[in-house]
Order: C-alpha cells, then structure tokens, then sequence
C-alpha cells in the first residue's frame, strides 16, 4: 500500500458492545486490492502506523474524526494527508452524507447494512462480517474521485483542502473506560434530582460501572440512564416499590433489584453533609448587544448559505458565529485573527459578516 498513490482506510471498534472499546478490525483499499488487519492477531501494527503518518501517500475515509481519534488514542498513530468524503460531500451541499447513500448515488454501488451494529469483537469475524467491513473502503476512492470532480465543478476543492488540514490536528480527549468520578452530572435528568436523589445516582452509576467492566459489555447494556434517573428519583425501599418505576423494566427490576435497593440505602444513611451539591456556575458576562449582533450575523450566514446550496452549519457553525460576534471585527484583516475561521470562510462569508455587524 505504501506504493499507492492514495487508499481507502477505515477502522471499526465495539463501543456499542464492550466496556473496553478498542479498534478491533482495520481497513485498507488500493484501487486493486483489500486488507483486513486484525489488531488482536497482528502484534506489531507499526507499519500502519507509517502508512498514515507518509506524506506522499493521500489516506481517505469516510467521517474520519472518529477513526483518527481512536487511532491516537490505542496506538499514537497520527494521520497526515487526508480526503474526507463526508465533509466533501457537506461542501457539495449533498443532503444525504452517509457513505451508503453517497456510494449509491456517486458510484452505483448499494451497501448492506446488516452489520452496522456488529460487535467486532467477537472471533472469528464470519464471511458476511468480512464482505460487510472490506465493502467499506473497497469504493471509497472511486467515491473520492467523483466527489473531488463535483467539488472542482463549483470551485469549492480548496475549501475541503483547507478542512483536509484541520484533520490532521485531531487527537483523543476523551475519558478513558468509566470515565471520571463525576460523568453522572452528565446523565439526561441528573441535574433535576434532590440532593439525596443525586447521591442515589452517584452509587448506582458507580455500582453500573463496576458490573459492566466485570462482565466487559457497554454500560448501557446493563441498565439505561432512564432507569438509574428514575430510581433515584423515586428513592424505593421495597421491591413493590421499585416495581411502580415507570422507567425499569420488570426484568431489571427483577435482574438487578437488590443492587438497586441497596444503593438508594445507603444514599439515605448518608448525612445531609456528604451529599452532593451542584455547583451552580454563573453565567459569563454577554454584553447587551450580544444577541442582537449574533441574530444579524446568523441571518447573514443563513442567507448566503441558501445561495451557495449548503447547510446553514456546514457554512459556518454557531460556536464560529459566537467568537465573530465577541471579536466585533471591522474589517477583513480583524476577521483573519478570529482563529475559529477558516480562510474559505472569510472569502464566501466575510463581506455578509462585516455588514451584518455594522
């Protein structure tokens, strides 16, 4: 592959499936030919590692923030090089970006999607699982191609390009299993429980944590958000109780409800000094014309938007919107110190923004 002048890659992991997600398969596509890497079996992943880091070898994927995420992340493997076929068909203005349907307009080729959710963990990998994952990259370039074409065509490759770039700066930030001590803040409904409600969420997220990484299976797949949120809510001392739960299924209620009730236990032998307390953080200061500034520039960016044909976001995002508004730019040089846009922006959206601000 290191002879090639581009390939295809794409990986696939199991977070849907296990505790300790990992890459448990690798794909690479010449124009001729597909290899399966098995990092369970293969040892020493190093040349793959030199692939991507070659700069005379152009490495495409289809939606690589993931994929380059996860690749720093097991092995501090770091791409350079990149075409990605869904930002490129973003800034094509195509409505539909999943490699199936892209691949089946651009290149004629329809996708069985039977194995999306597959656990790629397991070994072995059966034949169907196989053609599913080598299906992936084996029509990426022909994809690539027709997609740098349709760019080319409206003039926007140099856009994609300069987005191209950013994707080599990516790197994983993300928790490790488990996450930290406080990722139960961030469950849906956390924020609205009790103080003594919240402690009883504490322990059960911390109770689902250790069974899932025990049995090495997704935490959702032991019990959902929704249920612990419920429980904690309710605060049951009985199994009649913890039955009335509209959140628990009957089988978990059956399945885990001995753990359940003795975690909400012991949140109400705790002393009112050892709850937890969120801290509420107060707001950053807006200025007061702040919102009526960031109105006028998105009206500006949806405007232009429309004309070029592409979503409101893909042309410039909110958080890009928000930084603009904060620098109140009077000219172009002012727009090219805002560090969140890029240089194609500035050239299709500078002058709307500028207007729009004064």
């Amino acid at each position: 592959m290191r002879r090639e002048p581009r390939v295809g890659v794409d990986t696939e992991a199991a977070s849907f499936h296990r505790y300790r997600d990992r890459i448990y398969l690798v794909q690479v596509s010449s124009r001729s030919e597909t290899a399966l890497i098995d990092p369970l079996a293969v040892a020493d992943l190093a040349p793959l590692g030199a692939l991507l880091a070659d700069p005379a070898v152009e490495k495409t994927f289809h939606d690589a923030d993931y994929d380059l995420r996860v690749l720093d992340r097991d092995y501090a493997f770091r791409a350079v090089q990149l075409f990605d076929t869904r930002i490129a068909a973003q800034l094509a203005g195509e409505p539909a970006i999943g490699l199936a349907a892209l691949l089946e307009k651009y290149v004629w080729v329809k996708l069985d999607k039977e194995h999306q959710k597959a656990d790629w963990s397991l070994r072995p990998l059966t034949a169907p699982m196989l053609a599913y994952a080598a299906a992936d990259t084996q029509h990426l370039l022909a994809l690539r191609d027709a997609l740098e074409r349709r760019l080319n065509e409206l003039g926007r490759l140099a856009w994609a390009k300069e987005e191209f770039k950013q994707l080599e700066l990516l790197r994983w930030t993300g928790s490790p299993a488990g996450g930290d001590e406080e990722t139960y803040l961030r469950i849906k409904g956390a924020k609205g429980l009790q103080p003594r409600g919240l402690a009883a969420l504490r322990l059960l997220h911390r109770w689902r944590d250790t069974v899932a990484e025990r049995d090495d299976k997704a935490p959702f797949r032991i019990i959902g958000n929704d249920a612990l949120v419920g429980v904690s809510r309710a605060l049951p001392s009985t199994p009649a109780e913890l039955g009335k739960i509209r959140e628990l299924p009957a089988s978990l209620a059956r399945r885990h409800g001995a753990a359940l009730l003795d975690a909400v236990a012991r949140a109400k032998a705790l002393s009112d000094s050892d709850l937890p307390r969120l801290e509420r953080r107060p707001r950053p200061h807006k200025d007061p014309g702040f919102d009526t500034r960031l109105e006028k520039v998105k009206a500006a960016r949806n405007r232009v938007a429309t004309e070029l044909g592409l979503e409101a976001g893909v042309l410039c995002g909110r958080t890009t919107l928000e930084a603009v508004v904060r620098a109140r730019p009077a000219n172009r040089a002012a727009l090219e110190q805002i560090g969140e846009l890029r240089r194609w922006q500035i050239e299709v959206l500078g002058d709307a923004l500028l207007e729009a601000l004064r």
